[in-house]
């Protein structure tokens, strides 16, 4: 396991949610709603990471997150789900004109992220990753 780039991602990952929360005061709604998505991506890739498993596609980080992940059972299904969705989001947030996100949308997807990144950190510390190492953001424990 290389810590280097586990670090690099979950960084991004807070990053990401950090951005998504001001797009959220700011009224910027689909901006937020595409940030939560790449909160959630980061902290699934830093996870993968964990395993030595790299990841160049949205469609692989989702695919290989389910496989060594969900279907192995060290994590729970939902958070799998939350991927999948926050990705159809995403992609309504920055190429559909005409779907409308309002502020509740942009909540519940910061909701989303940041519970997935809890997880996600409850992970990586099991994992031999700690605390100080993670220590980033609003979820520095």
């Amino acid at each position: 396991m290389k810590r280097a780039p586990i670090l690099a991602e979950w960084k991004r990952a807070v990053e990401s949610l950090g951005a998504a929360e001001s797009c959220r005061r700011d009224g910027f709604y689909a901006d937020c709603v595409s940030r939560t998505y790449y909160a959630i991506l980061h902290g699934a890739k830093a996870a993968l990471l964990i395993k030595d498993v790299g990841a160049d596609s949205h469609a692989a980080v989702k695919r290989l997150f389910g496989l060594h992940f969900i279907q192995a059972g060290s994590i729970e299904p939902d958070w799998g789900t939350y991927l999948g969705e926050s990705s159809d989001l995403r992609l309504a947030a920055d190429y559909d004109v005409e779907t409308p996100l309002v502020e509740t949308d942009a909540r519940d997807e910061c909701d989303r992220a940041r519970a997935f990144l809890v997880r996600i950190r409850q992970l990586l510390l099991e994992n031999g990753l700690t605390s100080e190492e993670l220590h980033a953001g609003t979820l520095d424990g």
